[in-house]
């Protein structure tokens, strides 16, 4: 079957990314491409800006210098940030949270707003604590609702930052069967340093250590795997 000019653009096109931070160099000549479909399994030591390279593509940083474009135009994209960037003490509940990964969505009427609410907060298991405001959660449950948050819109690019953190063990697995689920019908961009469950879904595997290496080993995933690749 052959693919439209539009289906062939690659989604994302970073050429030439850097980035600076008073006089410290985050990222340095940055090229990636992301296809439509692809699931990008992203690894790399702590500093190394990972979580630099995923703002920026969202547009939440603007590079020092070089280009992040979009094939035809920008996908709607879901975003789950780390823990540590949410304001805990914001006063919103659960279902609000959730809600809010609507905004910006105009062709929703309100009975179908409230229906794909319920909808999501039973995939993240969070029915029951729907009310209950953000700063009464654990660490484990506001994850969950930011995810529910991110993938509400059933968005055409997901950005996963660190998902599992604070997850306890059930919703770990729960959160491998929704992922997997998740995949086939979005492009996935996933930063994780427990890659050995999560990266077998994945296509493509990239280190970011200031710049990004794409690494060769698939399904089979395991740090010592790409060594050679950074």
């Amino acid at each position: 079957m052959n693919l439209s000019s539009t289906e062939q653009r690659p989604l994302i096109s970073i050429e030439h990314l850097c980035f600076k931070r008073d006089d410290r160099v985050i990222l340095d000549n940055v090229n990636l491409e992301v296809r439509r479909g692809d699931f990008v399994a992203i690894t790399g030591p702590n500093g190394g800006g990972k979580t630099t390279l995923l703002r920026i593509i969202l547009g939440l940083l603007k590079p020092t210098s070089g280009s992040v474009t979009f094939g035809i135009h920008r996908p709607s994209i879901g975003y789950l940030p780390q823990k540590n960037m949410i304001d805990s003490e914001f006063p919103v509940s659960v279902r609000e949270v959730v809600k809010s990964g609507l905004l910006g969505i105009k062709d929703l009427s309100p009975q179908e707003r409230e229906q794909r609410t319920e909808a999501t907060l039973a995939q993240i298991e969070m029915e029951d604590l729907a009310d209950r405001p953000i700063g009464r959660l654990s660490g484990g449950q506001l994850q969950r609702a930011l995810l529910g948050r991110a993938i509400i819109s059933r968005p055409h690019l997901l950005v996963l930052d660190e998902p599992l953190s604070y997850i306890d063990k059930h919703f770990e697995a729960h959160m491998y069967r929704l992922i997997a689920e998740i995949a086939p019908k979005c492009t996935i961009l996933l930063v994780s340093h427990e890659m050995t469950a999560i990266a077998s879904m994945a296509n493509r595997h990239v280190i970011v250590d200031r710049s990004v290496t794409e690494c060769t080993a698939h399904h089979h995933y395991a740090q010592s795997e790409c060594d050679g690749c950074v």
